[in-house]
């Protein structure tokens, strides 16, 4: 860690549970933390007034990268002086490298040596993405946090084909690296000035399900050297087990002095389980997704509100919620609102799991502080009971 990237300070452990403090160039974010996905430049179904008010106080949020450069196009962003002036959020920011995004365009793309060759999926046109392109992206979105442009591998890889793609994720790491910095000389020369804190670059460890592949991304992408480091390629099809033995070989190895992020997960009880296990960071489009199908997450699991059982519930969605829907609403109100198609529903559904995930991480916080996080996390997990929809929702993994 240098003086111009992020920095990150460990306050408390509990095993392998940390509470930390990150800081960047656009506030502090007290770790472990829940990061809200924002798409294509919104949160859907939730106003930014609403993410940086102190019911929920989101203090970073995901942008995607493979979106937004496709629609509204790299260059209407950078003229408006990138994302956060462009959407209107001033608080920190990640975008991803898009990465992900091309690899579950399937038969649509053809990755070789230098990039990824992709048909869009809005209009079928021809695009090209590659470590270098990537970065160019995500500088000028400007996000506190970039990610490397990596290659991932389904669960079910073979050893063989997930070699291969973790040997390419590590290239083109080095590219991007190399990318990242000379792109960020570059806008230290034009601004003048060396700023406090600059763009900060996490590398990416894969894998898929091979524990020795994903020791040896570990071991060399850590050589490569990053501000912080993901674990891609999980909650790609493989069975939870798997994705928990993933994290459990990868997070205790990594540099005790940085962040650490899982990509795409999960449940709530699946966060509590990984923060157990060294993760710092998390970022998931569950919350959203399933709300727009009607469904609500609690403690013990998750309720399809749609649902006619419903119907005379007079209950909030979970007693003691403090989120604005449960402070307001009924059940029987919001499935009402679900039924008749009025978009207050699904805004208030989301609004609901955002502050449940968020608050999730803030309980589990408290408790690394106080020493007792493995007490919080046992109750919790022995009492949720995630329904069959929500683990279907999981498992399309397309979107994030």
């Amino acid at each position: 860690m240098t003086e111009q990237s992020i920095d990150f300070e460990i306050q408390a452990r509990e095993g392998e549970a940390r509470a930390g403090i990150m800081t960047t160039r656009r506030g502090v974010i007290e770790t472990p933390v829940f990061m809200p996905v924002g798409t294509a430049g919104t949160v859907k179904g939730i106003r930014f007034e609403e993410l940086e008010s102190p019911e929920l106080d989101a203090r970073i949020i995901l942008g995607n990268t493979y979106h937004l450069w496709l629609r509204p196009g790299i260059e209407t962003v950078r003229a408006c002086g990138g994302l956060h002036k462009f959407i209107g959020w001033e608080r920190a920011m990640l975008t991803d490298s898009g990465g992900f995004q091309v690899w579950s365009l399937g038969a649509l793309r053809k990755i070789t040596e230098e990039g990824t060759e992709f048909r869009s999926h809005i209009d079928g046109a021809k695009c090209f993405l590659s470590p270098e392109i990537s970065m160019e992206v995500q500088a000028a979105l400007g996000a506190e946090i970039a990610m490397a442009f990596d290659e991932c591998a389904p669960g079910e890889a073979s050893q063989e084909e997930a070699r291969r793609s973790m040997e390419l994720t590590l290239r083109w790491a080095i590219r991007s690296r190399e990318a990242f910095e000379e792109l960020q000389a570059g806008s230290m020369r034009s601004a003048g000035r060396m700023p406090a804190l600059r763009q900060a670059l996490f590398g990416i460890v894969q894998g898929a399900s091979h524990l020795d592949l994903r020791r040896e991304s570990l071991e060399r992408t850590v050589e490569i050297g990053f501000d912080g480091y993901a674990i891609g390629g999980v909650s790609v099809g493989e069975p939870e087990p798997e994705m928990l033995r993933a994290v459990e070989l990868t997070e205790p190895s990594l540099p005790a002095n940085q962040p650490r992020y899982a990509m795409g997960l999960g449940t709530p009880a699946q966060l509590l389980e990984l923060v157990a296990r060294g993760v710092d960071m998390f970022d998931c489009v569950l919350p959203t997704r399933v709300a727009r199908n009607g469904t609500a997450f609690t403690s013990k699991g998750s309720i399809s509100v749609k649902a006619g059982a419903y119907k005379s519930d007079f209950r909030p969605i979970e007693e003691g919620c403090d989120c604005f829907a449960c402070r307001h609403f009924t059940r029987a109100y919001l499935r009402h609102l679900l039924n008749v198609g009025e978009i207050l529903g699904l805004r208030m559904l989301s609004v609901h799991n955002t502050r449940l995930f968020i608050r999730l991480m803030e309980q589990a916080r408290a408790a690394i502080l106080d020493g007792s996080f493995a007490e919080f996390r046992r109750e919790f997990v022995a009492r949720y009971v995630p329904t069959k929809k929500v683990l279907l929702a999981r498992a399309a993994v397309a979107e994030r």
